[in-house]
């Protein structure tokens, strides 16, 4: 198989590429990042500071931070009520399409996994839309398989037109595209996108990546970069934690945020938190190595690194875990989630394709409303006001 494999590092045709910068800068630190040389002293100065660097950032992420959780946490809730208040974002994500052309290990949807394949037509959208719509939700995050055959740019397109009827804020989270694809996009209706890096790690990168464009690092490294350009207002950073060493992956997906922003200052910046989850055909998928206290570090981190930036507790983690997390750290939390296609209605649509990784959380929009109450925090099914 290795003989047979593209370049990773090596743009295909029709990719558009960036002048050189961020993507060497990060790289640069992450591979610099030694967590174990930093002290309790260094966690110590970071946390009296009102502003914290990327050193400071390094230091809240190192293993001298975890005796520091609790007062970690203090000062994360700190910045969330001065920054965000008491408010909690609610969305639900649609997934349109699970086709894909890339095989990526991992991943429930990647092209020689055998499941049932499906995608939505207009007509599935509508109704999908209008019945997550129903539930009270206002922001709608749409997602596909990274396929351009089955799911092409002015497919997605007709979903965003559609997804502007019913939502006042619509997200994407698919394929990596060119700038002027993430302009046609905004126009259609698309806010925001949100990229998973995976991991930021090259070499490891290429082994778990072994076929189709996503295999191509650095075209995927700078999709965000390529989405501001287009127009959209806001863009999203993560790493699927348990691939690789998940403190260098979180600082590298902190500094990708930081020096994105520090070069388009008003780019609105998100974080999702992901851990690995199993998936269909493959149920030994699992993060061991990223426990619950240390994603709880993670997600602590990027708030005290980044205060304005969102931050968003995925399903893949347990209710219960979710729920401590809202209003200490983490700003956005989806409800009513599945990852598969057509599972929002009751009608023949109903789970028309396999989904591309197990939830954890599967709690409704009420219920989730309801836990953000008991917890004196208030839920707001729509973060931006059009005027």
């Amino acid at each position: 198989m290795s003989e047979t494999r593209t370049d990773h590092m090596a743009y295909m045709e029709g990719m558009e590429v960036l002048e050189p910068g961020i993507m060497e800068e990060v790289i640069k630190a992450m591979n610099a990042y030694d967590y174990n040389s930093y002290t309790a002293e260094d966690v110590k100065r970071a946390l009296e500071k009102e502003m914290r660097n990327p050193r400071d950032f390094a230091a809240l992420l190192s293993p001298a931070a975890m005796p520091f959780l609790e007062e970690m946490a203090q000062a994360a809730q700190k910045e969330t009520r001065k920054h965000f208040g008491n408010s909690v974002y609610m969305f639900t994500p649609l997934y349109l399409a699970n086709y894909c052309e890339n095989y990526c290990i991992y991943c429930g949807f990647n092209c020689h996994n055998k499941i049932k394949r499906a995608k939505l037509n207009v007509q599935e959208m509508e109704k999908e839309m209008a019945a997550i719509a129903a539930t009270g939700i206002e922001e709608i995050l749409m997602l596909t398989g990274e396929s351009r055959k089955m799911s092409d740019v002015k497919y997605i397109g007709e979903a965003c037109k559609i997804a502007r009827k019913y939502f006042k804020m619509v997200g994407l989270e698919v394929y990596p595209m060119n700038s002027d694809e993430y302009a046609y996009l905004h126009e259609c209706g698309a806010d925001f996108v949100t990229v998973f890096q995976e991991t930021y790690n090259a070499d490891k990168y290429e082994t778990l990546h072994l076929a189709g464009h996503k295999r191509v690092f650095p075209y995927r490294m700078c999709a965000q970069e390529r989405a501001l350009k287009g127009g959209m207002r806001g863009v999203g950073f993560a790493a699927l934690l348990g691939l690789d060493d998940f403190r260098k992956d979180a600082f590298a997906t902190g500094m990708h945020a930081y020096l994105i922003q520090r070069k388009y200052p008003h780019a609105e910046i998100a974080f999702s938190c992901p851990r690995l989850r199993p998936i269909i055909n493959n149920a030994q998928i699992n993060p061991k190595d990223v426990h619950e206290m240390q994603l709880l570090q993670v997600i602590i981190a990027y708030r005290l690194f980044m205060p304005f930036a969102s931050i968003t507790i995925s399903t893949r983690e347990r209710a219960e875990f979710r729920d401590n997390v809202i209003g200490l750290a983490a700003t956005k939390i989806s409800a009513g989630v599945s990852t598969g296609i057509g599972s929002h209605t009751e009608e023949e649509i109903a789970d028309k394709g396999d989904n591309q990784f197990e939830i954890a959380d599967n709690r409704s929009f009420e219920e989730v409303y309801a836990a953000i109450k008991s917890r004196g925090l208030q839920p707001v099914t729509n973060e931006y006001v059009f005027v």
